[in-house]
């Protein structure tokens, strides 16, 4: 077995690719319910009509999960990340100048405790 095969860095990446993935397909379909909502906005209806015969979940709702689990895998990935370049013998100085931010930032980020990821198929096309 390869040592990226047992990289944690490499499974979060993964684990990324997979939500970039199921978010793109959720912003997808919010942006053709944002269509519908203008639509039925011009054809006269008022927004309590409209929200009340909107789909579940919200388009916001649907929005504020997919950014929310995007930044939950994202997140984690920047932290195996940070580890692996910690086991690389990296400085935490210098993991925050490849970050962007501080080394005591760096610091945050290499104990954190992740968040356990949310089951996938909560998105805009799960209440189908």
């Amino acid at each position: 077995m390869t040592d990226a095969v047992r990289d944690p860095a490499v499974q979060a990446l993964r684990e990324l690719g997979a939500q970039l993935d199921r978010t793109l397909t959720d912003l997808t379909e919010a942006r053709r319910r944002v269509d519908q909502l203008e639509r039925l906005r011009a054809s006269g209806l008022s927004w309590h009509e409209i929200v009340a015969q909107e789909e579940r979940p919200l388009v916001v709702e649907a929005l504020t999960r997919a950014l929310d689990d995007l930044g939950t895998v994202g997140g984690r990935f920047r932290r195996e990340e940070a580890r692996a370049l910690q086991r690389e013998e990296v400085s935490i100085t210098r993991i925050g100048k490849l970050f962007g931010v501080s080394r005591q930032r760096v610091s945050a980020i290499l104990h954190e405790t992740p968040r356990p990821p949310r089951q996938p198929g909560g998105g805009l096309s799960a209440g189908r």
